[in-house]
């Protein structure tokens, strides 16, 4: 993933409040998709009808009805309850993930742009490298390497997630470098660790969160589909790309296994893009349309 932004300017403040403020239903649903299952992530203990865990085979492939609404697996596990559970494990992965995929490649991305040089190649032909590769086949070569697990998961996704935001913060920060006020703190004798983290980030930091709420929705989705394959979360911990997989052998006679925690997925995915394209068109003047 790699995106190119322009820098924020002071004058546009009360320009993206007003667009904000504008009636726009996409960006309230995905808003409002976001909030529900963060809060079910949060509440599931006091939501979740059923423990997701516990196993009853008398139960077992039950069609949705008013004691199961979802209805229950091939282990009579509540499949609603599964799907709150579910939820934590998902938002977990993808805010570790993303925001210590956003920290490691500000941190490294800044220092390869401010100081250049040789160091700057260097660094550059090593994030190259990772970015060479399909991210999904490399998480997945990882976490067969380290093993399945939440915590493998995590780190083989931050291994492979973290380049893309490297290479965006050192272009930005060789937008901005030479720009008057760089030159201004560096006059005054300022330290460059001091103009890096009082300058020079809070003026790149924008298109880095654009790009690490997008971020979202990919890891979320990546880590489902390592779920899926057996390298991430185990049964029976309810995580929605393991129950995908377990869903799978009873597609024709129970669909509703797979149906409705791959219903979850996309909903969550698709409502992190759409967050992600709206804050992009907030601060991009290319693709911002004069307010009426």
């Amino acid at each position: 993933m790699q995106w190119t932004y322009p820098m924020l300017t002071s004058t546009r403040g009360s320009d993206m409040k007003t667009k904000i403020n504008k009636k726009n239903p996409g960006f309230f649903l995905s808003a409002g998709i976001l909030v529900f299952f963060i809060l079910a992530a949060i509440f599931a203990g006091y939501i979740a009808p059923h423990d997701p865990e516990k196993a009853n085979l008398e139960l077992r492939l039950k069609e949705p009805c008013r004691e199961f609404p979802l209805g229950t697996d091939h282990m009579g596990r509540c499949i609603l309850s599964r799907i709150i559970f579910g939820a934590r494990i998902s938002l977990s992965v993808g805010l570790l993930v993303v925001s210590s995929s956003l920290a490691l490649g500000l941190a490294v991305g800044s220092l390869s742009g401010y100081y250049g040089g040789w160091a700057d190649e260097a660094v550059m032909r090593i994030v190259d490298a990772f970015l060479a590769f399909p991210s999904l086949l490399l998480a997945l070569g990882i976490a067969g390497l380290f093993g399945a697990g939440f915590k493998n998961l995590v780190i083989a996704l931050i291994v492979v997630d973290w380049a893309g935001y490297a290479r965006l913060a050192r272009s930005s920060v060789i937008s901005v470098k030479e720009q008057d006020y760089i030159k201004a703190s560096k006059g005054l004798g300022v330290g460059d660790m001091h103009v890096i983290v009082h300058h020079v980030i809070p003026n790149i930091i924008s298109p880095l969160i654009v790009m690490a709420t997008i971020g979202m929705g990919y890891v979320i989705l990546s880590a489902a589909g390592l779920s899926f394959l057996g390298f991430g979360v185990q049964p029976p911990t309810p995580e929605w790309g393991s129950m995908l997989n377990e869903g799978k052998t009873y597609i024709r006679s129970a669909p509703y296994i797979m149906v409705f925690p791959g219903i979850a997925i996309m909903l969550v995915v698709l409502a992190f893009n759409y967050l992600g394209d709206e804050l992009r068109d907030l601060i991009d003047p290319r693709t911002r349309k004069d307010i009426e």
